[in-house]
């Protein structure tokens, strides 16, 4: 097995809720494997706390989280990344910058659960669906092999991950086969 550590960033466009989430699930499922990094193409400039309240409840790292900017990661001297991944529709529909060392991309939209209204029961209801799906997606993300499977076959996988349940309409109309 290869000693590799992937760098894998996870986009959205306030980077508050789901790029988060994804960043905390990662990091400790994927740990020695994989290190995570999060951004947003328009930060909100904080992470939302219903986001940190649920990543708490399921015994996922809180500390340390900041929103911020994608623009960190393009720059030189910034990690490499070997995947990026948009899990917002709007943050997919940008131009994102170019990544330094070509990374395999993503779409792997869900639902933002920072924009459920309704009781605070309600909201982080939300934020543990999108959690749930976010791991599950993760899941399989880490029992793809990475190290030896070509990259045409890891892009397909990469995509149909996205797809798996709670993606966003976007998402499925994008991998829908053509007629």
């Amino acid at each position: 097995m290869s000693d590799r550590i992937y760098n894998v960033l996870f986009l959205c466009t306030g980077n508050s809720a789901r790029s988060i989430l994804a960043e905390s699930i990662l990091n400790k499922e994927g740990a020695g494997r994989f290190r995570a990094y999060s951004a947003g193409s328009q930060p909100k400039g904080a992470v939302n706390p219903f986001a940190l309240r649920v990543l708490a409840a399921l015994d996922y790292p809180t500390d340390g989280f900041r929103s911020k900017s994608w623009d960190e990661f393009a720059v030189p001297g910034a990690p490499e990344m070997d995947f990026v991944f948009t899990v917002c529709d709007s943050a997919a529909g940008e131009a994102c910058p170019v990544w330094p060392g070509n990374p395999m991309t993503a779409h792997w939209g869900i639902e933002d659960p920072a924009a459920v209204e309704g009781s605070d029961i309600d909201r982080e209801r939300a934020f543990s669906t999108a959690a749930r799906y976010m791991k599950n997606r993760i899941d399989a993300f880490l029992n793809l092999p990475h190290a030896s499977i070509d990259q045409l076959a890891l892009q397909h996988h990469l995509k149909r991950i996205g797809s798996t349940e709670g993606a966003t309409p976007a998402v499925l109309q994008q991998n829908a086969p053509a007629a």
